[in-house]
């Protein structure tokens, strides 16, 4: 799974209509809906605000709107590309000003799925994954035996806290997680302790 990293826009034009994409990163449902007020502030004389989502990756909530378009030619169309592309996190709108011609339905889906697909050739995203996320604390004098176990289990750093002691959080990948505590308890004698918290998805 990925997400992106910043929000991407451009206008596509059909028979007269315009259709202006918006694809952009979102945490949850209030940040998405946050997202599209003001967008839909910035176009009040639109005809249509059409718009998907893809958010909670551990529990992948879906949902799209046609906003007055004919069932299924709008907001469907808008989800299935953020599926194709496998985003989640992540939030999609179009917005239309009518031209004067119809397009009909299949031309609708085009226009609208259109609209996004042309955004995502080639942003930049962020790799979504599964993790087992560590804490570890430890004196100062064993640096190098935490730089030594990161390179050995491949942990990616998340955060780090200096004090009288250093504190930081690590992404292990899952298969690793179970080796990597066996390896830890090996090291209490050192004055390093860990916790090993709940598996979760990151953006990494």
């Amino acid at each position: 799974m990925k997400s992106i990293q910043k929000t991407v826009s451009d206008t596509l034009r059909e028979l007269g209509s315009k259709f202006i994409g918006f694809v952009f990163y979102c945490e949850n449902e209030s940040s998405f809906h946050d997202r599209l007020s003001q967008i839909k502030k910035k176009y009040p004389d639109a005809s249509h605000h059409c718009y998907a989502y893809r958010i909670h990756p551990q529990n992948m909530m879906e949902f799209s709107s046609d906003d007055g378009e004919p069932s299924g030619t709008a907001g469907l169309p808008i989800l299935n590309q953020l599926r194709s592309f496998d985003l989640v996190n992540t939030g999609a709108v179009v917005v239309r000003y009518f031209g004067g011609t119809k397009l009909g339905k299949s031309g609708l889906i085009q226009a609208y799925g259109g609209a996004i697909e042309q955004l995502l050739d080639e942003p930049d995203f962020s790799e979504i994954q599964l993790i087992h996320p560590f804490v570890i604390e430890y004196s100062y004098p064993e640096e190098n035996n935490i730089k030594l176990m990161t390179l050995q289990f491949e942990l990616k750093e998340l955060e780090s806290k200096y004090s009288d002691k250093v504190i930081k959080h690590f992404a292990c990948k899952p298969e690793m997680s179970n080796e990597l505590e066996v390896y830890l308890r090996g090291l209490e004698y050192k004055g390093i302790t860990f916790q090993r918290k709940e598996r979760t998805f990151e953006i990494i």
